[in-house]
């Protein structure tokens, strides 16, 4: 008898091959039969109308502080994901020295807004040494597994201190000892490296990301880690500033270590390069011998605007400075009250002294540029659905607009402000690169960005839109499940998930595409210290398995927590021959 069968479910198996009818049968965290099972199950679910497909692979989050806490890993387990990489963009918590703790904290709440009260009581830092954080984080059982990168800010601060946290040029005994730790965390079970390059990415005071302005030897210097042990992917986000010449770098590193670089592929006001630019630059180095990913996301990346969140359009005028620090109830009251009303409309904003200006323009008076996130929200609107349309058929201004859509549903409104990947006001231009090998599907930012930005749900939304309802353009399932499963576990090493097929880790998802529909976000106040952060669910989840154990039925959180921390590269128990 088998501990679990699945049957009569359409079977999207993660090679990209045609589904077929089928039954699925595990026992214990391995798939031990596909196809007609004929022995039962201790238990068994009829997955007949429905879709069986692996468990969703997510390579770009940020859960380094929330996974030392929280076993649920909300809200990325709502969405089907069975394994998390994080340690993204070259921020993270270890190593750590016990005086820095603060700072890595002021370093991450910066960059990937998470509140840093949240992270300051949440966490134990019972580690120093990326080793020891490895240890740390086995410590907690999860819904999901877990894997991370070496953060090049944590190591830069941990070898040269002061100096590596101002950006200072290292030394080449700066550089052989921060190689060496990388080395000590991929021998210990990291799966990569990670960096920073990008003015966009600071601390919460406002300073570079350690490594910002790192230089092409140091770059190189710190990746031959990977050389040396064999294994690791370097993971960079980058403005790819032309006179820093990246590409060129990323394939001399990739050529010498075998090793494969990944970048954060964007249409980004930050970036030199145009994304066709990008693409060209990777094909270039690729065709010379490199192996050179570019991560792309699946939608624009918008800023989630309300009342209570991180940014909204009124953020800069005196009538808020007035109320910033009042609690909800009060600032709800004086939002209501017509004659505040009137004052919020008629004031200027007063800008900080920046080097992102103009996005902060866009945030406070770019009408063309956002829309309302109302029910069934596309994440693609046209021109038409922008404020500023609307706007002008009521015979209103866009901040009167804009004003009364956050205070819809007692002022938890929402407008959505997409500031990359949006350039062209649609997601056509993510067509062709969805059928490259040389670009993975990316970006969600799972557990980061908590005020801003609500994309976890990126591999949902890849089934709603892209597969099932986008007008245009539409992926296959098989294709949309292979780039979701198959392609991001390989680029990482993993080939134990992302297919279905007897020997792999029984991660599986059984998903009712009809039903499958993305609810609206909401605010909760939910994380250590009563933090914030924006949360979504969706309907059509019949089942989400994880290491043949049910840990989520019909979007509801099981009691089983069987997920694990994922330590270097591993090999399914029957390797499949093409592969």
């Amino acid at each position: 008898m088998h501990d679990l069968v699945i049957r009569g479910g359409l079977v999207v198996d993660g090679s990209g091959g045609e589904p077929c009818i089928g039954d699925i049968a595990i026992d214990g965290d391995r798939i031990a039969q596909i196809g007609v099972v004929a022995q039962k199950g201790r238990r068994e679910i009829d997955a007949t109308g429905k879709v069986v497909a692996p468990g969703f692979v997510d390579i770009h989050t940020h859960y380094d502080g929330q996974a030392t806490w929280d076993a649920e890993m909300a809200p990325s387990s709502w969405h089907g994901v069975t394994t998390v990489i994080m340690g993204n963009c070259g921020v993270g918590f270890a190593p750590a020295k016990p005086d820095r703790h603060a700072w890595l904290i002021g370093l991450m709440e910066g960059v990937e807004d998470i509140p840093g009260t949240a992270l300051a009581e949440g966490m134990t830092w019972d580690w120093e040494t990326f080793p020891q954080y490895l240890d740390a984080l086995e410590k907690l059982p999860r819904t999901v597994d877990v894997g991370t990168h070496v953060p090049h800010g944590a190591v830069r601060a941990y070898v040269m201190g002061e100096r590596g946290a101002r950006n200072e040029a290292p030394t080449e005994t700066d550089i052989a000892r921060m190689s060496a730790i990388v080395e000590e965390g991929l021998r210990a079970g990291a799966l990569g490296f990670s960096t920073s390059r990008t003015i966009l990415h600071k601390s919460v005071d406002g300073e570079l990301v350690p490594g910002t302005t790192a230089t092409k030897e140091e770059l190189i210097g710190i990746g031959r880690a990977m050389g040396r042990v064999g294994h690791g992917v370097f993971e960079m986000a980058s403005d790819l500033k032309r006179e820093w010449n990246e590409f060129e770098w990323m394939g001399a590193l990739s050529r010498e270590t075998g090793m494969p670089v990944t970048f954060a592929a964007l249409q980004s006001i930050a970036k030199e390069l145009s994304l066709d630019e990008q693409i060209a630059a990777m094909d270039a180095e690729n065709a010379a011998g490199a192996h050179i990913v570019a991560q792309i996301a699946l939608r624009g990346t918008g800023v989630v605007m309300a009342w209570r969140g991180t940014v909204h359009p009124f953020l800069f005028k005196p009538a808020w400075a007035d109320i910033a620090a009042l609690p909800w109830d009060a600032q709800l009251a004086r939002l209501k009250d017509p004659a505040f009303r009137a004052r919020m409309l008629s004031e200027d904003s007063v800008f900080p002294e920046s080097d992102v200006v103009g996005l902060l323009q866009i945030v406070a008076g770019g009408w063309f540029m956002q829309f309302r996130m109302g029910a069934g929200f596309t994440y693609e609107p046209t021109a038409a659905e922008s404020l500023l349309a609307l706007a002008a058929e009521r015979g209103i201004t866009g901040a009167e607009l804009a004003y009364d859509l956050l205070m819809e549903d007692e002022g938890k409104g929402f407008i959505y402000l997409p500031v990359l990947n949006y350039a062209d006001g649609n997601l056509d231009f993510l067509e062709s690169l969805q059928q490259r090998d040389d670009c993975v599907n990316s970006l969600s930012d799972g557990g980061a960005h908590c005020g801003t930005i609500c994309d976890a749900a990126s591999p949902t939304y890849l089934l709603q839109h892209w597969v099932r309802d986008r007008a245009k353009g539409r992926l296959p399932l098989q294709a949309a499940i292979k780039r979701q499963c198959r392609d991001t576990a390989l680029l990482y090493g993993l080939a134990d998930r992302g297919l279905l097929a007897p020997g792999y880790l029984a991660d599986v998802n059984v998903i009712d595409m009809e039903r499958l529909r993305l609810g609206k976000p909401w605010l909760a106040f939910d994380l250590p210290a009563g933090g914030k952060r924006l949360l979504q669910k969706a309907d059509g989840y019949a089942f989400t398995i994880k290491s043949g154990q049910i840990t989520f039925a019909d979007g509801v959180v099981q009691d089983a927590r069987p997920g694990r921390v994922v330590r270097g590269p591993q090999q399914a128990a029957l390797a499949m021959a093409a592969e």
